[in-house]
């Protein structure tokens, strides 16, 4: 009498023997000679109990650990609508997929919705610590009497609901692969990288939900999302929810003019730059681009001079005296007001907390230092704080009502995150926000505002400042819902949302509309 068919777990991979009849799992399965046995990857675990499901193939499945959980909560909140939406999309998709909200849009919230509609083990994937720890806190406070662990930062817990780093899920993903069924990545585009994307690929969680305010990659492999996650299954934009989720805000570009000594040096150092470029016949408008011109920087002197002389004029744009005339009026303007800034490196952090007497936060500082700064800002004690990168991402700052971007990368994520750190609304419900950005005019730094606000490298910008027009005048420039200023002080009318209006927000349709879950 033949043997059932036992399913078993082992190591990021799963193992089916002896071999059932039927045909549909041999488009999962690989010989493997070193155990004499079919290998299936653990990502491919609820394809193949479907295909043998559907077949009516008798199996044991002993590589499950994962189980019921009682989810009791007593922190409830009336959802917004589209937490509502977006639960049922995802549940339209069979519980499998990712959705796109904007920062502060209640993320964390529509996690805990997904938790309570399908009750089973749970592990929370995050970016970094101190999001792993805000994680625990919430759920904690969610559910009072589940058992929560941490793995991440000296903790190893092996508990139904986990909360762990994506570092530590990496390095423990073969022992974690068959213990959950319901995996929820949190900022889910650290997911597809070479070291990160194992912790997918080693699960057999049938239920999987991928939360991001940006999931796009600039190399592409956010594409992996639909495999190691789902497909996107609900997206809205940051204009799509003000007013109602998030804050009414408006995005108010400042241009600033270079000195007439800055704007020498400027164009000197660009000359010296453009004219390598072209004689190298080198393009920047790609990352291949850029990637030839640091390697031809380091064959030659000249190449050497040029990568300089770019970095120099980079310099110039970034810091000029100009933006911090800009800096000091607008903290004049909005005194009291919570007041976040953000520049692209350390040192112009320091220089600013140096001038105007503000508390700085860098990756140099310390935890505690870092925690007390924070808690000092959120109750009111410090009405201003200049940072770096440290808050782009994982910091809950309610109380900030303006945010100015000095300096930064073109990244449309970074200047999401930036965005969100003013969006939510805390107690607040007639919040009005404002991000300024701050750009030296007829710089690179034009380019670069228009990458990270979504734009198109081929639209049409606008001409260079016609003569006459002298920093601190009243011209603005109307792009799309964005307002662009020339100089300060001038009256805020017109509310403007961040430019990523690229996307639909159509449900999600699955043949899976089962309100409860199978496994």
């Amino acid at each position: 009498m033949p043997r059932t068919p036992t399913l078993t777990f082992d190591r990021g991979t799963l193992i089916l023997h002896p071999p059932p009849r039927g045909k549909a799992w041999t488009d999962f399965a690989t010989w493997d000679d070193r155990v004499e046995k079919f290998r299936i990857p653990a990502i491919q675990y609820r394809h193949l109990v479907e295909s043998l499901q559907a077949e009516g193939t008798d199996y044991l499945d002993d590589a499950k650990e994962f189980h019921p959980v009682e989810l009791l909560a007593s922190l409830e909140m009336e959802p917004y609508p589209h937490q509502n939406e977006a639960l049922a999309a995802w549940k339209l998709a069979g519980r499998q997929g990712v959705v796109v909200l904007p920062t502060a849009a209640g993320k964390t919230y529509l996690a805990q919705m997904a938790m309570q509609s399908t009750p089973r083990t749970t592990l929370i994937v995050v970016p970094t610590l101190d999001l792993m720890h805000q994680w625990y806190a919430h759920l904690k406070a969610a559910f009072p009497d589940a058992d929560i662990g941490l793995l991440g930062g000296g903790s190893r817990d092996k508990t139904p609901i986990l909360v762990a780093t994506y570092d530590s899920a990496a390095i423990h993903a073969e022992t974690l692969g068959n213990m959950y069924a319901l995996i929820i990545f949190d900022e889910c585009h650290h997911l597809p990288t070479d070291f990160n994307r194992v912790i997918a690929e080693y699960a057999i969680a049938p239920y999987r939900l991928g939360l991001s305010a940006t999931p796009e990659r600039t190399d592409g492999k956010h594409a992996d999302l639909n495999i190691l996650i789902g497909r996107e299954v609900y997206r809205k934009r940051p204009e799509d929810l003000a007013g109602k989720a998030l804050a009414e805000h408006e995005i108010v570009q400042i241009k600033v003019k270079l000195s007439q000594f800055e704007r020498e040096r400027y164009n000197n150092l660009i000359k010296i730059r453009n004219d390598f470029l072209r004689e190298s016949k080198i393009s920047l408008g790609s990352i291949q681009g850029w990637q030839q011109f640091v390697m031809a920087s380091a064959r030659s002197q000249v190449g050497r001079k040029a990568m300089l002389a770019h970095r120099g004029a980079k310099e110039i744009a970034l810091g000029t005296d100009g933006k911090i005339r800009i800096l000091a009026d607008l903290l004049s303007e909005h005194f009291p007001d919570r007041i976040l800034i953000f520049t692209a490196d350390n040192a112009t952090v320091y220089k600013i907390s140096n001038e105007f007497l503000i508390p700085a936060i860098t990756h140099q500082t310390p935890v505690k230092e870092r925690h007390e700064i924070l808690t000092k800002f959120r109750e009111g004690k410090y009405k201003s704080l200049v940072a770096s990168h440290v808050l782009n991402e994982g910091v809950d700052v309610p109380a900030a009502k303006i945010a100015i971007i000095l300096s930064g990368t073109g990244s449309v994520r970074e200047y999401t995150q930036r965005l969100g750190r003013v969006l939510r609304k805390g107690q607040d419900a007639n919040k009005r926000a404002i991000l300024y950005e701050v750009i030296a005019e007829n710089t690179s730094e034009e380019g670069t505002s228009v990458r990270r606000r979504g734009f198109r490298d081929n639209e049409p910008q606008r001409e260079e400042n016609k003569e006459g027009n002298k920093e601190g005048n009243k011209e603005e420039d109307k792009r799309g819902n964005l307002r662009v200023v020339y100089g300060t002080n001038q009256q805020k009318t017109q509310r403007a949302a961040e430019q990523l209006g690229l996307w639909n927000d159509n449900l999600a349709k699955s043949d899976d509309s089962d309100d409860n879950p199978k496994f």
